[in-house]
């Protein structure tokens, strides 16, 4: 049965989901920080932990951006097969997120890359469409800050890399990151694919739950294995040191060229805002 959905109503979800995560924590978000200040004994990484939390309900309260970055807009939208858009879904998207951030005063952070213009209404959003299954429409929605991105890394291994390879490269990553990206961090890790879908497939294990295992058995031991070495780096809270540098690693995969191994790490600060949209 097919289903008819406006695009009024796509602008209206957008907009309003892009003005409450730049305002809201999720909740595994904070419950993970939440956990990780339990089991802090270092002095600074204790303070600086109790300073996010304390930040989050200044956010929540007054309705304030949790942080001064109020990022890139970024959608992955799965469309049902029997799905039929009433106008158009990029334009409606796109007129969500511009209001989103004129009428919640986010700051705009989108520029042509050479001339450095801004284009006073942080768009074009990062849109991703696939189709699924179903009469529903889903977007993901994540606002994605600028210094995170920055130290996030893809690297083309070689299929002889093993897994060790790419448990180092991960690891790798986040210690050359250090303090810069804001921790503690959220891991995306895409591994396969090709070099133009891998680093998708990084950023789109971000909207997974912290607490959810993978279903890959081989994926959710090498996600403990990298979050366990992670955590021992050191960085700790804020860059100050202690027990928590990382919050979670996600893993998200498929089949690649025989020849290949594509790795892409994408690092999330602890201001991990996104949200999950059905229709």
């Amino acid at each position: 049965m097919k289903k008819i959905i406006k695009s009024e109503l796509i602008e209206k979800k957008i907009r309003e989901g892009f003005r409450k995560i730049n305002f809201f924590l999720p909740a595994d978000i904070k419950k993970s920080i939440e956990k990780a200040l339990k089991k802090e004994s270092r002095s600074l990484a204790v303070f600086t932990l109790e300073n996010i939390l304390k930040n989050n309900c200044i956010a929540e309260e007054k309705h304030l951006p949790l942080c001064q970055d109020c990022g890139l807009a970024v959608v992955y939208v799965e469309i049902g097969e029997n799905v039929i858009v009433k106008g158009s879904l990029k334009d409606a998207i796109n007129r969500g997120v511009k209001g989103a951030y004129a009428s919640a005063f986010l700051r705009k952070s989108v520029c042509d890359p050479l001339t450095r213009k801004n284009t006073k209404t942080n768009l074009p959003p990062v849109l991703h469409f696939s189709f699924i299954k179903g009469n529903f429409l889903k977007m993901y929605i994540m606002s994605k800050g600028g210094g995170s991105d920055n130290k996030s890394e893809l690297k083309m291994m070689s299929p002889s890399d093993s897994v060790e390879g790419i448990e180092d490269f991960v690891c790798e990553t986040v210690k050359k990151a250090g303090p810069d990206a804001c921790p503690p961090y959220i891991i995306g890790v895409g591994i396969g694919g090709s070099f133009d879908t891998v680093a998708s497939l990084a950023k789109k294990a971000l909207f997974r739950k912290i607490g959810t295992a993978n279903r890959d058995k081989t994926l959710n031991k090498m996600e403990k294995n990298i979050l366990c070495k992670i955590n021992k780096l050191n960085i700790g809270a804020g860059g100050f040191g202690g027990m928590t540098t990382a919050l979670a690693v996600h893993i998200n995969s498929e089949p690649c060229h025989i020849a290949s191994l594509p790795v892409a790490v994408n690092i999330n600060c602890h201001s991990a805002r996104s949200l999950v949209i059905k229709i």
